[in-house]
C-alpha cells in the first residue's frame, strides 16, 4: 500500500506541471495539489505500519488504521486549502504544501531509523532500511530548512530538480530494499519459529523447565558421563534423583485461580533451577510433578539436599499482594545402588513419592520392599475394579435397636467381597487398598448405589422402609458433587430422604470443618440424617459439636467394651451422652455384646444400640425377618 500511494504521487507530480494549461480553472490545480498530499503522507504512514506489522508480526488494530488515514487527510485538507486563494499569501502557502510535509518526513524517516537501531531482531536488509531512512531522513531535513531561509536564491530551482532525481532513485532503492528487507522478515520469523519449536520440543512451554523427554534424557547422559568419570577419579560420585510433588495443588487452582497455579509452578521451576546444590537436571513431568537430579558424594549431601527442596517449596510465594504456601512431597533413589536405567531410577523414585503421599510423609527414599508392595497394588487396583464391575461386592446389615421402643430403627450396611476365588472377604482385606489407590469416589458412590437400590427392593417386597446407614469417606464427603449425586440417586430409586443416613467420622469433620459444616448443612436440608461414626477416637473437641449439624453421635464400640465393669469408661459415656442430649443430638452406642452392656446404655439414657448382642451383620436374605415385623 506504500509503494502504490508513492506512484500515485509521482504519477500526480508528473501531471500537475500541466494543469494550469489544461484545466480552465485553479481549483484542479489545488485538487492536484491535495490528492499529492494525501498520497505522500500515505506513502508515509502505511511504510510505518507495515514495518512494525513485520516487525512485531502482529496485525493493527482497525481503529488505528482509520485513526492513520483521518489523520492524513485532515492534515491534507489544512496545509493544501489554507493560503490556497489569496495570491499574497503565496510563500504560506508554500510552506504548508512543501516545508511542512519536508519536515514531517525528515523527522518520521529520522525515528524510524532510530526504531530500526535499537531492534533486537536486526539483519542485514533491516540494517540497510535503517541506513536508507537516515539519509532519507536528513534529506528531507534539510530541504525543509532550505526551502525556508533560501526559497527566492536562484540555485533553489536547481536543488529542487536535482532532488527530483534523487528522490526517484532513491525511491527506487526503497522498494527493492523493502522486498529484499521484507523476505529477511520473513525469513527471520521463520528461523524464530523453528528455534521456538525446537525450544518447545525439549522444554515445558509453561515453566521453561526440561520436558520428560529430555530430562530423562540428560539423566540418561549425565549417568555415562558419571560411569565413565568414576572409572578414572578416586572419588565415586553418585546421583540422587528426586521426584517433587505438590500438596492439594487442585485446591490452588481452585482457590486462588489457573494464572496463580501456573505462577507457582513457574516460580518453582526456577527456585529448582537456581539451587545453591547446582541441579545436574531439572524437569516438569506432569501437572505439578518435577524432577531434581543432584550429584553427591556423601549421604549426608542428600540429606540437606532434602531439606533444602522442602524449603524451597515451603517459601512463601507472592502474587499480586496475595502470599501463598504450599507443601511437597518427596521420594528419591540413587544411581547406581538403585537402578542403572534412568527408566528405572525414575519409576523407583516414584514409587518411594507414592509411599511418601500415601503415609503423608515429607520425604521417602526408595527401599526394596516397596517394589513388592507397588506390584501388589497393580494387581489390586485391576481386581477392585473387576469386583466393581462384576457386581461382587454385597451389603451385610445389622440392626439398630431404639432403647426406647425396643423395634428396629434402621440398619447399618456394611461392604463385603465375595471373591470368586478366596470367598467373602471383610473391609479390612481391601479397604487399605482401596485407600491407597485413591479409588474412594468411585467406591463410595458404588456403594451408595447398592444401598438405595436395596431401599427401593425392600419397599416393593415388604412394603416397609428402613433407614440405612452408609459409611462415607473424607474424600467423598469433601466432593462437592456429593449432594449433587444423592439427590439424583434418591430421585432415581424413589427413596424418601430420610430412609438414607450418611456416617462420617470425626477425623473426616475436623480435616476440613468449614467444608463438612457446608456439606452437613446441605444434606439436612434435603432431609437426609448425617451422624459422626466412631466419636471419641479422634482429635476432636467437644466444643465443636456444638457448631455441628449433625444429628446423632455413634460412641466407639472401645468405650463400650469396658462399660460395666470399668469406671472411667463409664463415667466417659455418661459424659458423652449427657454432653449430646444437651445439644439436642441422639447417641447410639456401637459394640454392644452382653445383657448388663445394654442395660447400663439403657439406663444412661442412651437412644440406640448396635453389636453382636443386637444381632450380627447379616445378608439381606437373613434380613427378611426384621422387615417382615411391623
Amino acid at each position: 500500500m506504500s509503494i502504490g500511494a508513492l506512484n500515485f504521487s509521482y504519477l500526480i507530480k508528473s501531471f500537475v506541471p500541466y494543469s494550469s494549461r489544461n484545466f480552465s480553472s485553479d481549483s484542479w490545480q489545488i485538487l492536484a495539489e491535495l490528492l499529492l498530499q494525501i498520497f505522500q503522507y500515505s506513502f508515509l504512514i502505511f511504510l510505518i505500519f507495515g514495518v512494525y506489522i513485520a516487525k512485531n508480526n502482529k496485525e493493527l488494530s482497525k481503529e488505528i488504521l482509520s485513526g492513520g488515514i483521518g489523520a492524513i487527510i485532515i492534515l491534507s485538507v489544512i496545509s493544501t486549502m489554507f493560503f490556497a486563494f489569496d495570491p499574497s499569501q503565496a510563500f504560506n502557502h508554500f510552506y504548508l504544501t512543501i516545508s511542512l510535509p519536508s519536515f514531517i518526513f525528515g523527522c518520521t524517516f529520522l525515528s524510524l531509523a532510530c526504531y530500526l537501531l535499537f531492534d533486537k531482531k536486526s539483519y542485514f536488509s533491516s540494517q540497510v532500511l535503517m541506513y536508507f531512512s537516515a539519509i532519507f531522513g536528513l534529506r528531507y531535513l534539510m530541504h525543509s530548512f532550505i526551502s525556508i531561509v533560501a526559497l527566492t536564491e536562484p540555485w533553489f530551482r536547481q536543488l529542487e530538480l536535482f532532488l527530483l532525481y534523487f528522490d526517484v532513485a532513491a525511491h527506487s532503492i526503497l522498494g527493492f530494499t523493502l522486498l529484499i528487507w521484507m523476505q529477511g522478515a520473513e525469513r527471520f520469523a521463520t528461523l524464530s519459529a523453528i528455534s521456538r519449536a525446537q525450544y518447545l520440543g525439549k522444554h515445558d512451554s509453561l515453566t521453561g523447565a526440561l520436558n520428560r523427554e529430555q530430562v530423562m534424557a540428560k539423566l540418561s547422559d549425565k549417568m555415562q558421563e558419571l560411569t565413565h568419570a568414576n572409572k578414572i577419579n578416586k572419588n565415586q560420585m553418585k546421583l540422587a534423583v528426586f521426584l517433587i510433588d505438590i500438596k492439594q495443588f487442585k485446591f490452588i487452582n481452585d482457590t486462588y485461580g489457573l494464572k496463580v497455579g501456573d505462577f507457582i509452578l513457574g516460580e518453582i521451576a526456577s527456585r529448582l533451577n537456581h539451587s545453591v546444590f547446582i541441579p545436574q537436571a531439572v524437569g516438569r513431568l506432569s501437572g505439578d510433578s518435577f524432577m531434581f537430579v543432584i550429584e553427591f558424594e556423601q549421604i549426608s549431601h542428600v540429606d540437606r539436599a532434602v531439606n533444602h527442596i522442602h524449603e524451597l517449596i515451603e517459601r512463601c510465594f507472592r502474587y499480586e499482594q496475595q502470599e501463598i504456601t504450599i507443601q511437597g512431597s518427596v521420594g528419591y533413589c540413587f544411581y547406581p545402588d538403585d537402578a542403572d536405567k534412568s527408566e528405572d531410577l525414575l519409576q523407583k523414585s516414584n514409587l518411594a513419592l507414592h509411599h511418601a503421599e500415601t503415609n503423608n510423609i515429607p520425604s521417602v527414599a526408595f527401599e526394596e520392599g516397596m517394589q513388592a508392595q507397588g506390584r501388589h497394588l497393580v494387581l489390586m487396583e485391576k481386581q477392585l475394579r473387576s469386583a466393581i464391575a462384576n457386581d461382587e461386592f454385597v451389603l451385610y446389615y445389622q440392626p439398630q435397636l431404639n432403647l426406647f421402643t425396643n423395634k428396629l430403627e434402621g440398619v447399618e450396611a456394611l461392604v463385603r467381597w465375595q471373591h470368586p476365588e478366596k470367598g467373602l472377604l471383610s473391609p479390612g482385606d481391601f479397604l487399605t487398598e482401596l485407600e491407597t489407590l485413591g479409588m474412594h469416589n468411585e467406591f463410595d458412590n458404588y456403594i451408595l448405589v447398592k444401598a438405595c437400590q436395596a431401599s427401593e427392593r425392600w419397599f416393593k417386597l415388604y412394603q416397609r422402609r428402613v433407614a440405612i446407614a452408609v459409611n462415607i469417606t473424607a474424600v467423598e464427603f469433601q466432593n462437592e458433587q456429593l449432594v449433587t449425586n444423592i439427590q439424583m440417586l434418591l430421585h432415581k430409586y424413589g427413596i424418601p430422604s430420610k430412609y438414607i443416613e450418611l456416617e462420617i467420622t470425626e477425623n473426616v469433620v475436623m480435616t476440613d470443618i468449614t467444608r463438612a459444616m457446608d456439606s452437613i448443612v446441605k444434606l439436612q436440608s434435603m432431609g437426609i440424617k448425617v451422624s459422626i461414626d466412631d466419636f471419641g477416637t479422634g482429635y476432636s473437641s467437644l466444643a465443636y459439636l456444638r457448631d455441628l449439624p449433625i444429628d446423632k453421635i455413634k460412641i466407639d464400640r472401645s468405650f463400650i467394651n469396658e462399660v460395666a465393669i470399668n469406671d472411667s469408661d463409664l463415667t466417659i459415656v455418661k459424659s458423652m451422652v449427657d454432653l449430646s442430649h444437651g445439644l439436642g443430638k441422639r447417641v447410639l452406642a456401637e459394640g454392644v455384646e452382653t445383657i448388663e452392656q445394654l442395660n447400663l446404655l439403657r439406663h444412661l439414657g442412651c437412644d440406640a444400640v448396635q453389636g453382636y448382642f443386637i444381632s450380627k451383620p447379616l445378608p439381606e436374605s437373613k434380613l427378611v425377618r426384621y422387615l417382615k415385623k411391623k
